[in-house]
């Protein structure tokens, strides 16, 4: 019998699909799906052992929740609010520099005295006052907004849990303020609403996140082995540069204490005056002018598509945070 696949979960449309694609493609790992895009399974390209499944990004979490998947690729505001207990579930192992958006408490701009959260609860008791209602919250975020309204010590509302544009809630009269997910404000703009100084609950975007309730047999930590490995050689090549040139005898030693002190590393250095170095991007000019003056009559500067090294920090943050059943399933 073969071994069971490690399975990831891919958003299965849109620009979170086209994302996690261009994400992947870049550390090496090219999606594919055989049957074209009504698959809902697919495979990396060159590497045994992985499965993509094809689900909408809540599945995901869900998926992620019960084991069903190893690694997915979703939003973290999903993570937030579709687990109780996301540390207790799940790994948020990188995140991804796409999908970004807020989750935020926007009132309707005629509010002219209400700036911040402290404002909502003397909102509060106006309604209660007022009108002998409590005041109206719309929201898909429901234990988002329990948690973030339960901080600021406001307990007098009510949740109107949206099902449509929430944004248009006030408009509508179904609701007084909103907790929405928004990347420009524009469309509460539209809407009349503006954002809280102190209404951002949750800055998010999409990440990699592992499950601590999968089974993790040794086939299928190695290859999330191999998949964490290729990603972070991409993350570590997009923050450094190769340098090289010919310096006759060598580094002194001087310029070598001060490539370690600026975190650069010393690929090589050879007796024939070879000498290759690995730095941050800052450090590039400051590194090739010292290099220039201990003798290099040239300096070439190359970007690595990848760097890898013995170290590979995800996956060792994937097994620090497995149950010790998993860890050390054998």
């Amino acid at each position: 019998m073969s071994e069971a696949p490690l399975i990831i979960g891919i958003p299965s449309k849109g620009r979170l699909q086209e994302n996690a694609f261009a994400f992947f493609a870049k550390a090496g790992l090219n999606v594919s799906q055989a049957r074209g895009a009504r698959d809902y399974r697919g495979s990396i390209q060159g590497l045994d052992g992985v499965e993509i499944a094809f689900l909408s990004a809540s599945e995901i979490v869900a998926e992620l929740a019960r084991g069903a998947v190893h690694f997915g690729l979703t939003g973290a505001d999903l993570v937030e609010e579709g687990l109780a207990d996301p540390k207790a579930k799940v790994e948020m192992l990188v995140p991804l520099g796409f999908g970004f958006a807020n989750v935020v408490v926007a009132v309707p701009q005629a509010w002219i005295d209400v700036h911040a959260m402290a404002d909502i609860e003397d909102v509060a008791a106006a309604f209660r006052h007022d009108k002998g209602r409590r005041l109206r919250v719309a929201t898909k975020y429901v234990n988002l907004t329990r948690r973030f309204f339960k901080k600021h010590g406001i307990a007098d509302y009510r949740i109107v849990e949206s099902l449509g544009a929430t944004e248009g809630a006030p408009a509508a009269g179904t609701a007084d303020c909103v907790v929405d997910i928004t990347t420009t404000g524009s469309t509460l703009a539209a809407n009349a609403l503006k954002v809280l100084d102190d209404g951002t609950m949750l800055k998010s975007e999409a990440w990699l996140i592992a499950s601590c309730a999968a089974e993790w047999s040794p086939a299928q930590r190695e290859a999330a082995r191999q998949v964490l490995a290729r990603i972070h050689a991409e993350k570590e090549a997009s923050t450094r540069r190769e340098l090289r040139g010919f310096v006759d005898g060598g580094l002194p030693a001087s310029l070598e204490a001060e490539i370690g002190a600026m975190g650069g590393e010393i690929l090589l250095d050879g007796g024939a005056g070879i000498v290759s170095l690995l730095v941050p991007k800052s450090t590039v000019p400051v590194l090739a002018d010292k290099l220039v003056a201990a003798g290099a009559r040239r300096v070439l500067v190359a970007a690595p598509d990848y760097a890898f090294s013995p170290e590979n920090p995800l996956f060792d943050r994937l097994i620090a945070a497995l149950p010790q059943k998993s860890a050390n399933a054998a």
